[in-house]
């Protein structure tokens, strides 16, 4: 089980997401080995969406588009690409250089339709300050959550991964009273205690992974981007299949009891997309599965 390395790593200083759409009557193969060839799964990640592995005619157990979630309280944006590319380093212009490199090898069947350029706030905090990711699984838990065992070649060491780029109201959010803010998340900015009497709605009652049946874990590598004067979060989560996402997702809008997570009140989601990383290889990524 070789998975691509950055997926259990802990998050760089600065990322650069980019997301591709397959050209109209574009045969992909050519594209995604010179691709696969180029990311080595530690300064670049990559992750393939449904379309794809239909139009090669293969088959990627679990895999699927991003859902539509009619009765979401607020609506969620299903925005699914065909390929999603994490590129990791140290330097902004390094990874601008880099994607530009990358989209070249993309170009004869995808064309880029998204970049989103984050990075690491303080100790992996979000901009509101809370630090994000408390609860991830570490070492072999995160394995166990985060990858998949699989007999098969080209499977096994593969992972799925959920995609959203959430936009903070920082206007709302600073005009609540700092108990209010603690509520929303559930924890004190201060200590990143969680607090004993937060409501239902706050964010670690809605997805609090050990409380759903099955266990809910995923393993996140969420970062915040700035663009002018929006900025937010970009999630990221990996999980051994969707279903962990799935299940907090469907919490977090109401669909479980009618109670909506507190987050929704100063940022919402608008972007949402599915991707499959197939595993490493022994020069780049792993694409037996597909038939490449």
């Amino acid at each position: 089980m070789t998975p691509q390395v950055a997926i259990l790593e802990p998050i760089p200083d600065h990322a650069r997401h980019l997301f591709f759409d397959l050209k109209a009557a574009g045969d992909p193969r050519a594209a995604l080995q010179a691709l696969a060839a180029a990311c080595d799964g530690q300064s670049v990640v990559m992750g393939i969406g449904a379309g794809v592995v239909e139009t090669l005619g293969a088959d990627v157990a679990g895999l699927r588009g991003f859902p539509v979630l009619p009765h979401a309280q607020p609506a969620i944006p299903a925005t699914q690409h065909a390929l999603w590319l994490w590129l990791r380093g140290s330097a902004p212009g390094d990874l601008l250089l880099q994607g530009h490199a990358l989209e070249g090898l993309a170009a004869p069947a995808f064309s880029r339709v998204q970049a989103i350029d984050s990075f690491r706030h303080r100790d992996s905090r979000d901009l509101t300050g809370y630090e994000d990711g408390t609860e991830n699984p570490r070492d072999a838990a995160a394995v166990d959550a985060a990858i998949v065992r699989a007999e098969e070649p080209g499977i096994d060491g593969s992972s799925f991964a959920a995609v959203q780029q959430w936009l903070h109201d920082f206007q709302a959010f600073e005009a609540m009273p700092r108990a209010a803010q603690d509520n929303c998340f559930g924890r004190r900015r201060d200590d990143n205690e969680e607090l004993d009497d937060a409501p239902a709605s706050a964010h670690v009652k809605r997805t609090a992974q050990e409380d759903f049946e099955p266990e809910a874990f995923v393993v996140r590598r969420s970062m915040p981007w700035v663009a002018g004067v929006d900025a937010g979060l970009v999630f990221l989560a990996f999980g051994k299949s969707f279903d962990a996402f799935e299940a907090q997702l469907r919490r977090m809008t109401g669909h479980d009891d009618g109670i909506s997570d507190a987050l929704f009140s100063f940022t919402r989601p608008i972007t949402g997309g599915y991707y499959w990383c197939p595993p490493g290889g022994a020069a780049g990524i792993d694409l037996r599965a597909l038939g490449l």
